[in-house]
């Protein structure tokens, strides 16, 4: 008798697991969505690294959009002309100049041109040191240095060296991620250019407070304004700012800086 009833709620058991199974294929095939092919092409020929650059929320939407909504086929920064080239031939269309983006670090506060306010004891982390008394840094501007940006990076392209965050452009892509964790918006993504210099700096103090803070601070003596013969250079609340466009990549403004503020980024 005991066998019998086993047997029966195997047997049970069995149909019911048979049934689902049914019931699965039938919902399946009366919910299947299609889904273009392209789609999957283009996720297959995306960088893969999720990191949202292209303002999607990932691969796999960025491809959707692109096939669905008509987004732009550029707009992979980590995959570059490489991967936009690819788009264009999945999708039939040109595929269009993609610039090279990298990360810049405006900040030269490293251990030696600056130092700290107070000992911070907490987490280990931009966010939290910023969020007591603005940071604990002489130089209320500059670069945290606990690493917010080294942890976002997928590309291993940022660490921090000698107190500050360091791009290693090999590796960088200009993601972006690094300046999104960024506190302080220390980090700008920039086209590439192994001519232009920028203004590693952000302190909008007059010069002689700068000073105070880093010895590496832009002091706004306009110095680099007066060789610049191409308009590409102004001096606004005390900082130098050099207009991307207009400059020329002649480099006299990086000689004439004296602070040494201003650099090629790959050189710095």
């Amino acid at each position: 008798m005991d066998m019998q009833m086993i047997l029966m709620a195997v047997a049970l058991v069995t149909v019911i697991g048979l049934i689902g199974a049914v019931i699965l294929v039938v919902a399946s095939i009366v919910m299947y969505v299609p889904v273009d092919e392209r789609v999957e092409q283009i996720t297959g020929v995306l960088a893969g690294a999720n990191c949202g650059a292209c303002g999607c929320a990932g691969c796999a939407d960025y491809a959707k959009s692109i096939v669905e909504d008509g987004n732009d086929i550029n707009k992979c920064i980590p995959g570059g002309a490489k991967c936009a080239a690819a788009i264009a031939q999945i999708m039939g269309v040109d595929a269009g100049n993609v610039t090279p983006m990298k990360a810049v670090v405006r900040c030269s506060g490293t251990c030696d041109k600056t130092s700290k306010r107070y000992e911070f004891q907490g987490i280990q982390s931009c966010q939290a040191v910023k969020g007591l008394y603005g940071g604990d840094g002489m130089c209320q501007f500059g670069c945290l240095g606990y690493g917010d940006c080294v942890r976002a990076c997928a590309f291993d392209a940022v660490h921090i060296v000698d107190g500050i965050a360091k791009v290693d452009y090999g590796k960088c892509v200009g993601c972006g991620a690094c300046a999104k964790a960024c506190p302080n918006a220390v980090i700008d993504i920039v086209p590439e250019n192994k001519r232009k210099p920028v203004v590693l700096c952000l302190n909008q103090q007059k010069g002689a407070d700068t000073r105070k803070a880093c010895t590496a601070g832009c002091i706004g003596c306009m110095k680099c304004t007066k060789v610049c013969h191409f308009d590409a250079i102004t001096v606004e609340n005390n900082l130098a700012r050099i207009d991307q466009e207009k400059c020329k990549g002649c480099q006299l403004c990086v000689k004439e800086c004296p602070v040494g503020v201003i650099h090629i980024p790959a050189d710095a």
